[in-house]
């Protein structure tokens, strides 16, 4: 018998907060999905699923198996889940649901012991840049957000209203400034949320943020 909570899923495909997988052979690359979900919105992942939507099932011990092994092993600090096994149509799929971190940036181990940030964008796990994983940092202690308003923010505000985006290479060649000053400059908008990171496949480019009132905004901005 077809289970109607999971057909639904399936019917919205992948997306955001939603990933599907035939099967996991990895605890590894299971893990970046499970970061991405958790530095950004949280999410779920149907194990036992193509990527066309067909159900295929799973074993679910050896699954569950797994996916606590890239949690435990493969996360840093550990991501927290739910799994929950659904039968349908004769055949057993695995949920498992990732809520929104409170412990951001969340790290995953690569096959060569590397951890690394991901982050959800669409149906794709990106690599976080720098600045991003700067921005988490940031937001996790608890110092003050207090900057200085010099000439690398007064550029980059005056070049923001009038051309839309700007990528980071692009910051450090117009402003003629070196790549710490364009991180530190960029973390320090980004934190106060004058300005705001968008990710593609392609690369990140930064842009106001909408309703900031960049160019008049006084809170946390010394000049």
């Amino acid at each position: 018998m077809s289970n109607p909570y999971i057909r639904n899923l399936i019917a919205k495909g992948e997306g955001q907060d939603l990933d599907f997988k035939y099967y996991i052979s990895s605890a590894s690359k299971i893990a970046k999905t499970l970061v991405a979900f958790a530095n950004s919105s949280g999410g779920r992942l149907l194990i036992g699923v193509k990527d066309n939507g067909n159900i295929v099932g799973v074993e679910s011990e050896e699954e569950v198996y797994m996916i606590q092994l890239a949690a435990e092993r493969y996360c840093r600090p550990e991501v927290k889940l739910e799994m929950t096994s659904w039968d349908t149509e004769g055949l057993v799929v695995l949920e498992v649901y990732v809520a929104p971190g409170n412990e951001k940036p969340y790290y995953a181990k690569d096959d060569e012991g590397k951890w690394l940030v991901y982050i959800r964008k669409e149906d794709k796990n990106l690599l976080a840049n720098k600045v991003l994983v700067e921005v988490f940092k940031r937001k996790k202690s608890d110092k003050a957000n207090i900057i200085r308003y010099d000439l690398p923010e007064s550029f980059l505000l005056d070049y923001l209203s009038e051309h839309k985006q700007i990528t980071f290479n692009q910051f450090c060649r117009l402003a003629k400034i070196r790549p710490y000053v364009a991180e530190r400059v960029l973390v320090n908008l980004v934190a106060i949320k004058m300005i705001e990171v968008h990710h593609t496949s392609q690369g990140d480019y930064f842009v106001l943020k909408q309703g900031s009132g960049a160019r008049d905004q006084e809170s946390g901005v010394r000049r």
